[in-house]
């Protein structure tokens, strides 16, 4: 089926699991890949260790943030939005990851990049923190649930305040 129509079923799906629910937010966005990829292995994610990290809505994504009653100072392009981590987003032509730590720290990016030929039959189409995935059933959820578990909250921030004294 066309991308329009697995997006569909996505959102479809997305509504039918996280509707009037009291279930975290990633972990309905998950759960709908599951639904629509028929990947059992998705739900890794949404069971990884996140302590620190604080699940919400930031910039319009699901996604994984440090809170400010951990790093009060917030991201530094607008301190009153908390420290960006990592989100998920079903876009016009693709479902994203980002996260912000294959950009910070360049021996993940270059793990993450060796190791998604060993986990996906396609072609890597990465942006400086985005990972794009044409369709649910493409994204190999082990080696995302695998880089979700590289970095501690203490390490991101560690990471992102020397990129940030660098500047």
């Amino acid at each position: 089926s066309s991308f329009f129509f697995r997006n569909l079923e996505f959102n479809l799906a997305l509504f039918r699991y996280g509707t009037f629910s009291e279930v975290p937010l990633m972990e309905v966005f998950i759960t709908a890949l599951c639904a629509i990829s028929n990947n059992s292995s998705a739900d890794k994610i949404g069971r990884i260790d996140r302590k620190g990290f604080e699940e919400g809505i930031q910039y319009g994504m699901i996604g994984y943030y440090v809170p400010h009653s951990i790093y009060p100072d917030g991201y530094h392009c607008s301190p009153k939005e908390p420290l960006p981590f990592m989100s998920f987003a079903s876009q016009k032509n693709s479902i994203n990851l980002y996260h912000s730590g294959i950009y910070a720290k360049p021996q993940l990016h270059d793990w993450f990049v060796s190791e998604f030929p060993k986990h996906s039959k396609r072609k890597l189409d990465m942006g400086k923190s985005c990972i794009r995935f044409k369709k649910a059933e493409d994204i190999p959820f082990d080696l995302i649930a695998e880089l979700c578990a590289k970095l501690t909250v203490e390490e991101w921030i560690d990471i992102y305040e020397s990129a940030i004294k660098k500047k």
